[in-house]
Order: C-alpha cells, then structure tokens, then sequence
C-alpha cells in the first residue's frame, strides 16, 4: 500500500512532535539534575532533598513514556 504525500507529511509532522516533547522532556530532566546538583553544594534539609528526588523521578518517568510512545509509533 502506496502512502500519499499527505499521509507522510502528517506522519512526518507527529514524529516531530513527539521528539520535541522527548526534547523538552530531556531539557526539564536536565534543570532538574542542576537543581539537585546546586543543592548538594549547600546543606539542605531532608524533606527538600526528597522532594526534589521525586519531581527528579517524575520527570524522567515521563520522558520515558514519551520516548515508549514515540517508539511505538514508529514500529507501526
């Protein structure tokens, strides 16, 4: 079966989407990783250090699914 020109480019148009989502999935990760990193140079109580671990984990848990997605779509 023969994809149209329009098919490819909406295709084409949604796997764009999904890396810049994983793109800026990767950039919060990052951010998140320097906050953790600054924190560590000062002493910071434990309650603030867990916090930052689990928004740490939650935003590499989501750029995993984005990345899962985006797997997914290009395997069909």
């Amino acid at each position: 079966m023969a994809v149209s020109g329009k098919s490819r480019n909406v295709e084409e148009e949604r796997v764009s989407r999904a890396l810049a989502r994983i793109e800026a999935a990767a950039r919060r990760i990052e951010a998140a990783v320097s906050s953790v990193s600054a924190s560590r140079t000062q002493v910071s109580p434990d309650a603030e250090l867990a916090r930052k671990h689990e928004s740490l984990r939650r935003e590499a848990s989501a750029a995993l699914a984005d990345m899962d997605r985006l797997i997914g779509m290009l395997e069909q």
